[in-house]
């Protein structure tokens, strides 16, 4: 149990680093696709 813990926890802390990268690539790919879709209007 105690180890399902420490990996829980340490998948936080990842996630909670990498947030702002994760935010900034969903973010790039939303434009990119709106950039594509306005494109073949």
């Amino acid at each position: 149990m105690t180890g399902l813990k420490h990996a829980y926890r340490g998948a936080t802390v990842l996630v909670a680093l990498n947030a702002d990268l994760l935010l900034f690539v969903a973010t790039l790919v939303v434009a990119l696709m709106a950039a594509g879709y306005l494109g073949t209007l």
